[in-house]
């Protein structure tokens, strides 16, 4: 096992790529905590994850909101005994105009997909840096992050910041051992803010086929994982090629 007595964090874990890695890095040895606004998402997952032998268990929070991101580490800490691995998967997309947005959508967008890993990551780090022996955290960005879109305004924003954040989250964390990387998926899973997954969702990339949650946590794995340990501050597009390709 990769991540024997290991202890991680998952945001947005009730359902698509959250879920898929809470159990990924479980089957690894890692004990998860399955983060998710919803309560009953959360707690099914945790409940699979126990079922199946692993060891996990959920919290219902707010990832936006400062006391609540505290309480979570907290938590988890107290559940745990340590955090050594977080997971900033939690997004929500406007998918909106800039000529239509308004200020309190873009100010949602920005809060739980922007600043809520900001919030998660310096509480995290807080207690990965007091326990000692390092860490790791992922940020999810997105191909969004890295170019403009006829929709979504304060998602893209959002995510290119994403990027930036990872690195210089990177730069600042290195000196306390906790390697700080970001994936850039494209269209995996259901669309952000979606209940439901098709796999007929049209997709261009090289890979010919739609990228599904198992892939994002099998490159989630590798990024906590020692497999990866002379990876810092660096972004991995998971696109099937999207990113090579010309845009025409």
């Amino acid at each position: 096992m990769k991540l024997k007595d290991k202890v991680a964090i998952v945001t947005g874990a009730g359902r698509n790529i959250g879920e898929a890695v809470a159990h990924c890095l479980s089957r690894e040895g890692a004990k998860v905590a399955v983060v998710d606004l919803e309560k009953d998402r959360g707690e099914k997952v945790a409940a699979d994850i126990n079922a199946a032998g692993g060891s996990a268990k959920a919290f219902a929070t707010n990832v936006a909101d400062e006391a609540q991101v505290q309480k979570l580490i907290a938590d988890v800490a107290a559940a745990f005994g340590r955090v050594d691995i977080l997971v900033n998967n939690v997004a929500i997309s406007d998918n909106q105009h800039i000529l239509d947005i308004s200020k309190a959508d873009w100010d949602k967008v920005i809060a739980v997909t922007l600043t809520a890993p900001f919030l998660v990551s310096k509480y995290a780090a807080k207690q990965m840096v007091a326990q000692g022996g390092g860490g790791n955290i992922v940020n999810i960005a997105s191909t969004s992050g890295w170019r403009g879109r006829h929709r979504a305004i304060a998602y893209t924003t959002a995510k290119g910041g994403v990027v930036n954040l990872t690195r210089s989250m990177a730069v600042q964390l290195a000196p306390h051992k906790i390697r700080v990387n970001s994936i850039s998926p494209n269209k995996i899973g259901s669309p952000v803010g979606k209940e439901e997954f098709d796999p007929t969702r049209p997709v261009v990339n090289l890979a010919q086929r739609t990228g599904v949650p198992e892939d994002m946590a099998k490159a989630v794995l590798f990024m906590v994982s020692d497999d990866s340990d002379f990876v810092w501050g660096e972004n991995l597009f998971l696109d099937g090629g999207t990113m090579a390709m010309e845009v025409t």
